[in-house]
Formats: structure tokens, C-alpha cells, sequence
């Protein structure tokens, strides 16, 4: 077997081939555009670069064929907060093939030594953990736009290798057109006629502003979860940007007591039920067809992140936000989905959430951790 670091533009298109050749023949599997694993590895558009290192690699067989890729990065923010630093590894693919597998997870590792890591985190992404987080082992359907899928095998690779699980990500769907409970609906109703209580749909020529708000109320939401690194405003601009592509307004929703930022809930139409087609190539015909199929077919949303400041987490605040988006939402006729990724198995409040709006299992992945030299 043979491991090339990837550098050239050459390394490049092999290093996004490798998943086309995993995949390929698997229906469920909906390629990633190219344009966005690139980004991630592009400091002039993944502002992680500023605090981070990131490598990479393609393995081929003796044959030169491709049969698998890697990538370590080091996210100084967060890499020292841990009992031992801690890189991560992510985009990981690979055949059926454990020693290549652990080819691939020696290479990441050593790497991670070599800049002073003592444990590796994965598969993970060099980004927010809104997008390419976690290894799939439950749900094996086609994935919404910028959640992980991957062979069932994987898991076995991990586990063997001597990764655990830190934490599971649970994926929940709601049926759209399920009616909420009664005493749901009761009690947004009571919650969004209180005085002081405002509800407002982001927009794009106020983006600046909503960028604000959504810091202030994330900062303060998670400010208590371990590990936690703050949000700042350059990557939360960048996430709004890579939205505009595919965002609807109004399934952007913020709450506000007496002005304050107080919750918010960001969904978006699911867009790789829109690029299935271009298998990862927006090229000049790759944009027509998904400018074709931009809204037609999308039959499934996607809310990317849900938080409300701690003060306000007994208010209702959430329940309101749903009734707003049904209120939008059903008349359009055209969305039977809305998938609630993932709520990590340690936020039980997210889940109670999930669990009030009737919503029903749809999908689990892990965040795993391999630490070196383990004792014992």
C-alpha cells in the first residue's frame, strides 16, 4: 500500500474520488459537493486555519488504486482544554480493508504526536460540529446535507483500533403535518401573548444583526457544557454566507423578551435532496440542475441548531418557535420532514424538546476518543 500526503491539485481530486468509489452503487450515499470538503481544508474560507492545523492523506492499494483517506487537524481553541490534548481525524473512508484502516488511523496518529497531541478525537470535523461530525451506526438512510454517512463496517475499525465513545448525537424526525399535542399548542399560545415577548424570521439584509443575536444567545446556552469554546463572529458570517445558497427566511427563527436575543432555531431545506444528482460537481450544468431542483422535490428540512440563553430555558420560548414555523410551514404544502439533528446524548433539555414536539428516532452517530498511551 501506498500513502500520499495530499498537496497537489492532483492529491486533491484523488482525496474527494476516494469517497465516489466507496460509495458507489449505494443509493442511500449523497456526495458532498466538492466545493465544500475543499473549503475545509482552504484557509481563506475556513476561518479555523487562524487557530488550527490541518493535513491529510489517499491511500491506494499495490495496484495504485485508491482505497482510502484521512485527515488530522489540531484546533488550538479547544485541543488543551482536556485532560491530555486532544487532535481530531475526520473524513475518514476506507474498503473493506482493516489493515488499511489502521494505516489510515497510524498515519493520523503519528502526525498528532509528532505536534504534540496525546489523543485523537473522531471522525470529526476541522469546523463547527454542525457539519461532517460523528460516525453513523444507527440510520443507515439517505443523510441531510452535511451529516456524516458511512459504511456500517467503519464502526468495527473504530472499535478495534481502540477508539470510544465520548458521546452518542441523536437524530430525531418530525412528521410535519402531525398536529402538536394539546397542551403543547396550550401552552405556546399562553407564552407568545405575554407581554414584552416578541418573534421575529431572520433576514438577509439584517444579517449583521441577527449574526449578534445568535452569538449572544449560543455563547451563553452552552457556556456550561464541558469543553465549550465560544462562538465568534467571523465563523458564525462565514455559516450565514454558506447558507444564503439554500436559506428560506422564514425558517429562521429568533425569540425576544423585552429586546433581549432569548432563542433561536436555524433550519434549513434540506439541499441533498437537491444535489444528489451532481455527484459533488457544481460545475456551470451542476448549477443549473440545482437551481432547477432548488425548491421543486425538497420535501425535507433540516434544523441545524436550536439554543436559548439560560435564563429563559423555562419559558416556552421553544415551543413558540415551532408553532411559528408550522404556521409557515403547512400552507406551503411542500415539507412531510423535518429532521432535528443531532442533540448530543448529554443535553437532556434538547432532547425533552424533541421528545415534546412528538418527534421519533431517526439516526445515531458517535463522537469517539483514541487516547495513545493509555495506562494499563
Amino acid at each position: 500500500m501506498k500513502l500520499t500526503e495530499v498537496k497537489s491539485k492532483a492529491d486533491k481530486n484523488a482525496f474527494l474520488d476516494v469517497a465516489r468509489i466507496i460509495y458507489k452503487g449505494d443509493d442511500n450515499w449523497v456526495c458532498p459537493l466538492d466545493n465544500d470538503i475543499e473549503a475545509v481544508f482552504d484557509p481563506a474560507k475556513n476561518n479555523f486555519h487562524s487557530h488550527g492545523k490541518v493535513t491529510r492523506w489517499v491511500l491506494r492499494d499495490d495496484s495504485g488504486n485508491l482505497i482510502g483517506r484521512i485527515a488530522a487537524f489540531i484546533n488550538d481553541k479547544k485541543a488543551y482544554q482536556y485532560e491530555q490534548p486532544t487532535g481530531g481525524c475526520g473524513f475518514f473512508e476506507c474498503t473493506d480493508d482493516k489493515q488499511a484502516a489502521f494505516l489510515l488511523f497510524d498515519t493520523a496518529k503519528n502526525w498528532l504526536q509528532q505536534n504534540g497531541m496525546q489523543a485523537m478525537d473522531g471522525p470529526i470535523n476541522f469546523g463547527e460540529n454542525d457539519n461532517f461530525w460523528g460516525l453513523l451506526v444507527e440510520g443507515f438512510t439517505p443523510p441531510s446535507y452535511g451529516m456524516n454517512y458511512n459504511r456500517p463496517y467503519y464502526r468495527a475499525f473504530f472499535e478495534d483500533y481502540g477508539f470510544t465513545t465520548q458521546y452518542e448525537q441523536i437524530t430525531n424526525h418530525l412528521d410535519v403535518h402531525k398536529p402538536f399535542s394539546e397542551r403543547f399548542t396550550k401552552i405556546a399560545n399562553w407564552v407568545m401573548n405575554k407581554p414584552g415577548y416578541t418573534f421575529s424570521h431572520f433576514k438577509t439584509a439584517e444579517m449583521e444583526k441577527f449574526a449578534a443575536d445568535f452569538i449572544d444567545i449560543y455563547n451563553d446556552a452552552w457556556q456550561d457544557f464541558e469543553n465549550f469554546v465560544p462562538i465568534n463572529h467571523t465563523t458564525i458570517l462565514e455559516s450565514f454566507e454558506k447558507m444564503k445558497a439554500i436559506m428560506d427566511e422564514q425558517l429562521i427563527w429568533f425569540a425576544y423578551v423585552d429586546n433581549e436575543p432569548a432563542t433561536f432555531i436555524v433550519i434549513l431545506p434540506d439541499a441533498n435532496q437537491m444535489i444528489k444528482p451532481l455527484n459533488g460537481k457544481l460545475n456551470l450544468w451542476g448549477k443549473l440542475v440545482f437551481l432547477y431542483r432548488r425548491w421543486r422535490g425538497v420535501s425535507r428540512m433540516r434544523a441545524i441548531v436550536m439554543g436559548t440563553k439560560q435564563k429563559f430555558q423555562k419559558h416556552g420560548l421553544e415551543s413558540c418557535l415551532f408553532i411559528k414555523l408550522k404556521e409557515y410551514v403547512l400552507p406551503l404544502n411542500q415539507y412531510d420532514e423535518l429532521e432535528l439533528s443531532w442533540v448530543g446524548d448529554f443535553n437532556e433539555k434538547m432532547i425533552a424538546i424533541h421528545a415534546a414536539v412528538g418527534a421519533t428516532f431517526g439516526k445515531k452517530h458517535l463522537t469517539m476518543r483514541y487516547i495513545f498511551n493509555k495506562p494499563g
